[in-house]
């Protein structure tokens, strides 16, 4: 059985290997059929449902600071809009994480280094944030590898979601401490600790991509769900290796 969705991190990251900001994110995501997922996934992962459904996101954000532990920033290398499409998955201890199907960023150093050490499939893209009274506007085009992928996305912010009234479905797709990937062919998993997510609602202005279909999914149906968030600051574990 999956452990349960709680809001706050249950395995605190006391000695991380990464720092970051996870900012100015906008989240939309779509249900789909779970076994559209599930075959774009390693067998040693099991697509999480909510209610039946498979949910796959479409997340905006802004990174910030980069760093290592007890180092500063980066400089500009350690700050840029990023847009990663992901889903929800469950490893075979029951513990629940995330498995990115794309991470598209502006800073191609960051990309390959991440493509090596998490072997997480980042990309080189175009993009731009910008914001226009209580409207956030997303812009991405994929420049490498090569392919169409895209995004035009705007978002209007409304009021912030009291802890309380945050609902199962928004806790499923924002309360995930871990994320799952794999190397030489080997599944590894790695902690994610940050403060429970401050949510607002939000309504979509225009949403216009080709993200998901490049990740390998079908096209969508039914209305997405849609939320924003200043951002939190997160401390990411180091990666390890699950047994088979």
């Amino acid at each position: 059985m999956p452990e349960a969705v709680v809001a706050s991190c249950p395995r605190p990251v006391n000695r991380p290997i990464m720092l970051q900001g996870w900012k100015d994110l906008a989240s939309v995501h779509w249900r789909f059929r779970p076994d559209d997922v599930q075959r774009l996934l390693p067998p040693e992962f099991t697509v999480d449902t909510h209610e039946g459904n498979a949910l796959v996101g479409l997340i905006p954000f802004h990174m910030e600071c980069i760093r290592l532990p007890r180092l500063p920033a980066f400089g500009p290398l350690s700050t840029f809009p990023e847009t990663n499409v992901r889903t929800y998955i469950v490893d075979r201890s029951g513990r629940r994480g995330v498995w990115f199907m794309s991470l598209d960023v502006t800073r191609l150093i960051p990309a390959l280094v991440a493509r090596v050490s998490y072997n997480l499939p980042y990309c080189w893209a175009s993009m731009s944030i910008e914001h226009t009274g209580n409207t956030v506007s997303y812009r991405s085009r994929r420049r490498w590898p090569r392919g169409e992928a895209r995004s035009v996305l705007s978002v209007e912010i409304g009021d912030r979601i009291e802890d309380d009234a945050v609902s199962d479905l928004e806790h499923f797709v924002t309360a995930r401490w871990a994320l799952g990937s794999t190397w030489a062919g080997r599944p590894i998993w790695a902690h994610v600790d940050h403060e429970p997510w401050p949510l607002h609602r939000a309504r979509i202005i225009e949403c216009d991509e080709t993200m998901l279909r490049a990740a390998g999914l079908p096209t969508p149906v039914g209305e997405p769900i849609v939320l924003w968030s200043p951002g939190v600051d997160v401390r990411i574990g180091r990666p390890r290796l699950l047994r088979r």
